[in-house]
């Protein structure tokens, strides 16, 4: 059981930075932003989940502590999870080392919905919420958090120019064989031996794009710094909603010429294409579990502009049954398709076999589930991960690859969105 009681604050954008800079002691923390985007499927403005009462490690855990002893789940699902529900392999370099899946249930959860901030803690807990409130309110009161210049990062590639046109082809070769359709082809850009402050990075990182996303997420020595602009799958009652990305390009600098590179986007047959085999491929997904007729694409290839890119988005909804385990909608639908490419399966074979990394929670999901079971996950993309105990960072970062590709525009494209993630590491 939990206490509830809420308190009226002031300015969002305040709170948001005192709730982050209070959570930093904390060893279990996940806090989770939407950047004030507002969507007929957003649930919060910002939600903090913190202090590890149960940890969780495999599927089975999840789904039988959701069934016996529904609460509160934080957590995430690495790529890697495709092993237990396929026949893969994972067996590329790992410098990261997280694990597989990693979900706790906070102590504390603290959302902030409105001009309210909303505890919900453990009733053991409840006698907390008042002087938790009063020392969130005391970093309100401050000038505002500290965030002195950041050492620069010295950035690795793992696949340098020519070894990705070299891989790209290898791919194209599949495509054209027709072993799959469409691939998303990921490099890693990684540093080795390097401390890093990683609430003051996200921080930086997030300003930049403003995500809806966003996620700060500390498991003990791993962190994840995330920007990602993208939902994985979301379940509200007997709805379940994926939302897949595909298809970017950069913002203009004036008007006139962000208008011309977004109509540009809108009008791209082959970004267009790329979408609409995802979309294929997601509906596929839900189908699995979808009271029959129910699944619909609600949005299609429609373009939505944040603050570095214009992404070309789609929405696809479904219906299930009321008894519907919420660990099997996932399972059904993991690893995401714009992540993977289709056909599916193939496309995570011919994938690791090309690629250089494990990708880890790259590629993954990040997110909670509720008590009644309604659940809401991202795609970790437009992320930093860093493994605090052996001191290694890494980003990646990808695009699909097509019979209609061109190498030169893909790497290009890898570079755009590897942009964000760089700066704030190499210029600190």
């Amino acid at each position: 059981m939990r206490i509830l009681r809420s308190f009226k604050v002031k300015s969002i954008s305040e709170t948001k930075s005192a709730l982050l800079q209070w959570s930093k002691p904390f060893e279990q923390v996940v806090w989770l932003d939407s950047n004030g985007h507002r969507d007929r499927y957003g649930s919060f403005e910002a939600c903090l989940a913190f202090g590890e009462e149960k940890r969780l490690n495999t599927l089975d855990g999840i789904a039988s502590c959701l069934e016996m002893d529904p609460d509160w789940l934080f957590g995430y699902f690495s790529y890697d999870l495709k092993n237990e529900l396929e026949d893969l392999v994972s067996e590329n370099a790992d410098g990261l080392n997280f694990p597989t899946l990693y979900f706790f249930r906070p102590k504390k959860v603290i959302v902030l919905e409105g001009d309210a901030l909303h505890f919900k803690y453990l009733d053991v807990l409840g006698h907390e919420i008042e002087s938790d409130f009063q020392q969130i309110s005391s970093f309100i009161d401050l000038k505002g958090p500290s965030t002195p210049m950041l050492q620069p990062v010295k950035i690795k590639m793992r696949i340098h120019k020519d070894a990705y046109f070299e891989k790209a082809k290898q791919f194209l070769g599949h495509i054209h064989r027709g072993d799959i359709y469409e691939a998303n082809f990921c490099q890693e850009f990684y540093a080795e031996d390097v401390l890093l402050d990683p609430l003051n990075i996200y921080s930086k990182l997030n300003a930049i794009s403003e995500p809806p996303f966003a996620t700060f997420m500390r498991l003990d020595n791993h962190y994840l710094m995330c920007a990602s602009p993208e939902r994985s799958l979301k379940k509200v009652g007997q709805k379940v909603i994926s939302q897949p990305i595909k298809g970017t390009a950069p913002r203009g600098k004036t008007k006139s010429e962000d208008l011309k590179l977004k109509t540009e986007l809108e009008q791209d047959e082959k970004e267009r294409a790329e979408n609409i085999m995802i979309v294929d491929l997601v509906r596929n997904d839900l189908s699995k579990s979808a009271v029959r007729g129910s699944v619909q694409v609600e949005e299609l290839c429609k373009v939505n502009s944040y603050k570095q890119v214009h992404q070309m988005i789609s929405t696809i909804g479904s219906m299930v049954s009321k008894d519907k385990n919420p660990v099997e909608l996932i399972k059904e639908a993991f690893p995401m398709g714009s992540m993977t490419g289709a056909p599916k399966l193939s496309a995570m074979q011919i994938i690791e076999n090309l690629e250089e990394t494990k990708r880890g929670l790259y590629s993954g999901a990040v997110g909670y589930f509720e008590p009644n079971g309604d659940f809401d996950f991202n795609v970790v993309i437009r992320s930093i991960l860093y493994n605090g105990a052996n001191k290694y960072a890494s980003f990646s970062v990808g695009s699909a690859i097509t019979s209609k590709s061109d190498p030169e525009k893909e790497y290009r494209e890898c570079l755009l969105k590897a942009k964000a993630m760089r700066k704030v590491l190499e210029k600190g």
